[in-house]
């Protein structure tokens, strides 16, 4: 079966939970709001969630997220997704597929957030809690604990698709200077995606913290991209002074924000054309910043 001929729906989702896990089979299941790029997310009851990978490439992600996530819940001051359970591929679903908690909360669109200084600091408090979880033995993500230069040849596919509409040597400088340095430290976790549609907020407040497919260990400089996708100004600040992170280190977050801006808005395969007018933006807060 090729993953092209899945189709991840309603009806399959009843048909995996009612084959192999049947005590949830009268549950009610629906789509939730954001299903996700990466994965396909339905709710199961009023306090479960069933987490579906799109595509073969995000299947590995499933045992990772099971194993890992258990161990580094405890150790860290927000919420993040407990599995429930692991569902097995079949004829139909060829991949790994997960059941979890449920956790209350909206996606953390700016206009839902009270204080976003407030959630600045609180969201730099989790990633300086992850930081420091001891990564011996974690899991490797090609994609995010590859040096950024692996993401070369895209970008500058990117900028020269893009030369008429953006300015060449801004964003070329961005991008060198970006390239210039790498982490040189031991290895630390990393979440990988820290976006806002994978931050809950209750309340107006930074609840938690979802979609840990792309966990890692490595260089952190991944997980700052949200200080341009999220915050602005005064937040922003917050964010840079809690983190305290050097100037390399904040080179690279860059570097990862404006390669994944680019690709976007150039519109080269595997990306979401939806996301173009976000990633605009994005690049104007880079080049201004």
């Amino acid at each position: 079966m090729t993953h092209d001929k899945v189709l991840i729906d309603v009806f399959l989702v009843r048909k995996l939970i009612a084959q192999q896990f049947p005590h949830w089979a009268d549950l009610p299941i629906k789509p939730v709001e954001h299903g996700g790029w990466d994965n396909r997310t339905f709710h199961l009851g009023e306090s479960m969630t069933v987490r579906l990978p799109s595509d073969e490439e995000y299947a590995p992600s499933v045992k990772k997220e099971q194993y890992w996530l258990p161990k580094l819940a405890p150790l860290l001051p927000l919420p993040i997704p407990a599995p429930l359970a692991l569902g097995k591929p079949t004829e139909y679903y060829p991949w790994p597929w997960s059941v979890y908690k449920w956790i209350e909360g909206q996606t953390a669109l700016a206009e839902r957030i009270t204080d976003l200084s407030k959630c600045a600091l609180s969201l730099a408090h989790f990633l300086l809690s992850l930081q420091k979880i001891d990564a011996t033995n974690g899991p490797v993500n090609p994609s995010r604990s590859c040096p950024l230069k692996t993401y070369d040849p895209e970008t500058r596919e990117a900028i020269t698709i893009l030369k008429d509409v953006i300015d060449v040597h801004a964003v070329t400088t961005l991008w060198d200077t970006a390239l210039a340095s790498s982490w040189q430290r031991p290895a630390v976790w990393f979440h990988g995606d820290v976006a806002p549609t994978n931050l809950l907020v209750k309340d107006g407040k930074l609840s938690a913290v979802i979609d840990f497919g792309s966990l890692g260990i490595g260089d952190p400089a991944c997980d700052v991209v949200i200080a341009w996708t999220l915050f602005k100004g005064e937040s922003r600040e917050v964010f840079r002074d809690t983190l305290q992170l050097d100037t390399d280190t904040w080179a690279r977050a860059r570097g990862w924000a404006l390669w994944k801006a680019l690709i976007i808005c150039a519109e080269l395969p595997g990306t979401n054309s939806l996301e173009k007018e976000k990633s605009w933006k994005i690049i104007y807060e880079l080049l201004h910043d």
